[in-house]
């Protein structure tokens, strides 16, 4: 039995929609973005008290790009997953991964602008700076996705399950206009019935559609 530790709207949907996609059956355990992440129970799944954590065969995994392998590997190594040996198994690697650099900058914002809660805390610098880097990310989209339907020429996988949810949390800070075939891609991927299943409900992270940079009160 597979179970997926999960809190909406945070790095975990990422393992939520592969798992929608691959079709296999799991269970959800759903946590608050608070302190139960750090109980010492939770924390033998996850040492560092994140989402997401899945169990399976016994067995607790974490980091999403892990998860994500063995996941394809174990059930579509040829579709979702690239084996080892296959001519796209380089970029199918650096796709999957690349969704952390996007990551890590929304991580950062959604710090500033959801986790910190009094106003003197927050960096406008930071801010900035942050969705800027968010930027840089949909340009090296921008530039692998030109002419292509996906970011592998053998079609759809895993890589764009992992980069899309990355980009569905990078738009609650930096928006697309400027990228249009990242743009084209994300629409494309987000109409699959797996996205929409990963979908957050009534209880959600982010209280609004889009969080932009904003400079101290006087």
């Amino acid at each position: 039995m597979i179970t997926l530790h999960h809190c909406p709207q945070t790095r975990s949907m990422r393992s939520l929609w592969l798992l929608h996609e691959l079709g296999v059956e799991f269970d959800v355990q759903t946590y608050a973005f608070d302190k139960s992440l750090r109980d010492p129970a939770y924390l033998l799944k996850s040492p560092a008290g994140r989402v997401p954590a899945l169990e399976i065969d016994g067995e607790a995994l974490f980091e999403t790009g892990a998860i994500t392998e063995v996941l394809c590997e174990r059930f579509s190594p040829d579709g979702l997953g690239r084996p080892a040996g296959h001519p796209e198994r380089v970029q199918w690697l650096i796709w999957v991964h690349f969704a952390e650099t996007i990551t890590q900058h929304s991580a950062a914002l959604t710090q500033q602008h959801v986790a910190l809660r009094e106003d003197h805390m927050r960096s406008p610098i930071v801010m900035k700076l942050e969705a800027a880097r968010i930027g840089k990310c949909y340009a090296a989209l921008e530039a692998r996705l030109t002419g292509r339907d996906y970011l592998l020429d053998g079609g759809f996988s895993a890589a764009d399950v992992s980069v899309g949810q990355a980009v569905y949390l990078a738009r609650f800070f930096a928006h697309l206009d400027a990228f249009p075939a990242v743009a084209a891609w994300y629409s494309r991927i987000t109409a699959r019935a797996g996205f929409k299943a990963s979908l957050p409900g009534k209880d959600t992270l982010f209280k609004g559609t889009f969080f932009a940079p904003w400079e101290l009160p006087a």
